[in-house]
């Protein structure tokens, strides 16, 4: 299989893209991780994105193009896999529409995550994750609580895996989320249009409970992977 995973900020579709990978064996390629990868080690398009990356800036879709270009060439390119974060724009869409071409390589469907934006602002605005590079576990105020909820110098509480206390992005506060919603639909709308006319777009619900929309997920997929729950 080889997918991309589509959805706003809080549907769920990195915590889904980690589930299926494990269970089924299909490499996650998530956008952050590919720019922090190309960084590390000092390819020319990592190189080219250092900036942006270190200033905490968006990265240009070219570059981000570049990067997913390069990833996908070589030895250990990823035959099987979801595209967790990427594409987000029509033309990030054409460009690894071409990538996956070049190398011979049919995209199995894109799934988009439907999730009510109210809901989706609850979830992003009580996330908490560890900053720890190594760990970054996330959880929830409601939905997902640490353990420790507080502790000496953690008042967000501490890592159930590491310890380490935890933060809240700045990116989570509520009008920074709502903003982000914003510019995700404006961003998105021909993209899913463009894998729609193609016949590859696959709704799912994403609200609910994470191992319902598992189970929803895999019902999605069932017809070209032969997935049950």
């Amino acid at each position: 299989m080889r997918l991309i995973f589509l959805g706003p900020p809080g549907c769920g579709k990195g915590t889904q893209a980690k589930l299926l990978s494990d269970h089924v064996g299909l490499e996650h390629i998530a956008t952050g991780d590919i720019l922090r990868d190309a960084k590390r080690r000092h390819t020319p398009a990592g190189e080219r994105a250092r900036p942006f990356i270190e200033a905490g800036r968006l990265v240009p879709d070219d570059l981000v193009n570049a990067l997913v270009a390069e990833r996908f060439t070589g030895e250990h390119a990823p035959r099987r896999f979801i595209m967790d974060g990427y594409p987000r724009t029509l033309g990030q869409g054409k460009a690894f529409y071409q990538v996956l071409r070049e190398h011979g390589l049919d995209l199995t469907c894109a799934v988009l995550f439907v999730v009510d934006e109210e809901e989706l602002v609850r979830r992003v605005v009580g996330r908490l994750s560890c900053p720890k590079t190594a760990c970054k576990a996330t959880y929830h105020v409601k939905s997902r609580p640490p353990r420790v909820l507080q502790g000496e110098g953690a008042p967000l509480g501490l890592c159930d895996l590491c310890g380490t206390p935890l933060v809240q992005r700045e990116d989570d506060k509520e009008e920074t989320v709502r903003e982000r919603l914003a510019v995700y639909r404006q961003q998105t709308a021909e993209l899913i249009d463009f894998y729609q006319s193609r016949g590859l777009l696959r709704e799912l619900a994403g609200d609910g409970e994470i191992q319902e929309v598992y189970c929803r997920l895999l019902g999605v997929l069932q017809p070209e992977a032969g997935l049950s729950c």
